[in-house]
């Protein structure tokens, strides 16, 4: 099996040869949940100042993807290596190491050859079972709350506040945004970034090791909580409620979300669209819970400058994938669009150009190999991810073909293939006959906005993509559970 030769492949590894303890690069990877590319950087609409400093002094990626959008399975592929397609999980309970016992993770692979491994925070994925791994890191991983409310319910507590109502499924059913008058550590990623803090300066007197040290910030997941102070820093009426508010003409009737999770939360209607008002707020609100993030970054990377080991660290962004807000009449994320699938993708530190953008298309799979090469190791065989390391040094350069993303719906499962122009999204119950396909094809140079699946009206074009995405994925083998 693919995984098992990869596990003898680590075991064997010995440290990189030729190069000092003290050169090695520390690593600081930065997973942010629910983000889109809406930092300021990214010429978007969010106010982001560390966002906006560490992509001046670092490269960022415009077409970065996640591999499916939905919290585990897209850092499943972050960690391992490996798409969702090749792990064969899809869904938010499934435990990795269920279907792939033996894979080594990214972390766990830094370890191995003797990196300090700390993760903070939302990592791998909490909620619907903790899938934190114990293997990956060198001493527990430390956990804040994913979801809080600063304010309490009338004569209860913050906890109650959250399932003061619940929903037919148990799931929390308390506002689906707050502005408090708090300080930023009433908010869990405050507390993430006093430890993260701690932690750098603890790094610093340990001059002779290097250290993996991954961070998850929790917010803009909802609830939008934050305080009072980041909703102040935007004028509500100033927020342009998106143009388009269907589905694209002609795609399948089961391919865009039904933001089920948003309507979880009190305050949101169980059907139909949101008002205009409501609307706006929650734009709002994600925006507040955008910059209340982006100022705990901003901490820790002044915690990483006063350090004195800024200068060896490679510091990574990613956002685990985008979040619909409204557009199509969609929110939260769970489709295949381009709004769920495009995510922040910012790497700085050694071996990257510093202020340049990248056009190359690069997916969350990439980061594995991407950082072997950056710090002298061995990358293992049999990942879907290729390295993007040229891309680093020099933005002209092109990169792969293709990206791939999946999202599952009922019985069927829609792969999808992006190229710098089109998206190609194949759906079709697993094992049926290729003939079954329902297929969308979007053209995103002459309909950025996706308004019309162009399936029917190209159908040389879907076969040829159809080929492209059978070549990067069908090649390889599938790992069942």
């Amino acid at each position: 099996m693919r995984l098992a030769a990869i596990a003898i492949f680590l075991v064997g590894c010995a440290a990189p040869s030729g190069q000092a303890r003290d050169e090695r690069p520390h690593i600081l990877l930065i997973c942010v949940d629910d983000l889109k590319p809406l930092a300021g950087s990214y010429g978007g609409t969010a106010k982001t100042p560390a966002m906006d400093r560490l992509a001046a002094r670092g490269m960022s990626f415009d077409r970065a993807y996640c591999n499916q959008a939905v919290c585990s399975p897209s850092r499943n592929a972050l960690l391992t290596g490996l798409r969702p397609s090749s792990v064969g999980i899809y869904d938010l309970g499934t435990n990795f190491r269920k279907a792939t016992p033996d894979v080594v993770t990214l972390p766990q692979h830094f370890k191995r050859h003797g990196w300090r491994t700390e993760a903070l925070g939302k990592i791998f994925h909490v909620g619907h079972g903790n899938h934190e791994d114990p293997a990956s890191w060198s001493v527990p991983h430390w956990k804040a709350n994913v979801v809080a409310y600063a304010k309490p319910a009338a004569g209860g507590t913050r906890e109650e506040a959250l399932f003061a109502n619940q929903s037919a499924a148990g799931l929390p059913r308390g506002p689906a945004f707050e502005s408090a008058e708090v300080p930023d550590t009433a908010y869990p990623d405050g507390a993430l970034a006093d430890e993260a803090i701690r932690r750098l300066h603890a790094a610093q007197a340990r001059p002779g090791e290097a250290f993996f040290l991954a961070l998850g910030f929790v917010k803009p997941h909802l609830p939008f909580c934050a305080p009072k102070k980041y909703w102040d820093l935007y004028d509500p009426a100033a927020f342009a409620l998106p143009a388009l508010r269907t589905a694209p003409q002609g795609a399948p009737g089961y391919a865009p979300t039904t933001w089920g999770e948003l309507r979880q939360y009190g305050g949101i209607p169980d059907a139909g669209p949101l008002s205009d008002e409501l609307a706006r707020t929650l734009i709002h609100g994600y925006h507040a819970a955008v910059s209340y993030m982006d100022a705990q970054l901003g901490r820790v990377l002044d915690a990483l400058e006063a350090s004195g080991l800024a200068s060896r660290t490679v510091v990574i962004l990613w956002g685990d994938h985008g979040w619909h807000l409204g557009d199509h009449g969609q929110w939260c994320k769970h489709s295949n669009y381009e709004e769920a699938a495009r995510i922040p993708f910012v790497v700085a530190g050694p071996g990257a150009a510093v202020g340049r953008r990248s056009a190359a298309l690069v997916e969350s799979v990439d980061l594995y190999p991407t950082l072997c090469g950056l710090a002298g190791l061995p990358v293992p065989p049999g990942l879907d991810g290729a390295s993007f390391d040229a891309q680093l040094r020099d933005p002209d350069r092109p990169g792969k073909d293709a990206v791939l993303h999946v999202y599952p719906r009922g019985p069927r499962v829609g792969r999808a293939l992006r190229t710098a122009r089109h998206r190609l999204v194949e759906w079709k119950k697993p094992g049926a006959p290729a003939e079954t396909a329902e297929f969308e094809l979007y053209d995103y140079e002459r309909d950025p906005a996706e308004t019309r699946n162009l399936a029917v009206e190209q159908p040389e074009r879907v076969a040829e993509l159809r080929a492209l995405l059978s070549r990067y994925a069908d090649a390889k083998p599938q790992i069942k559970p």
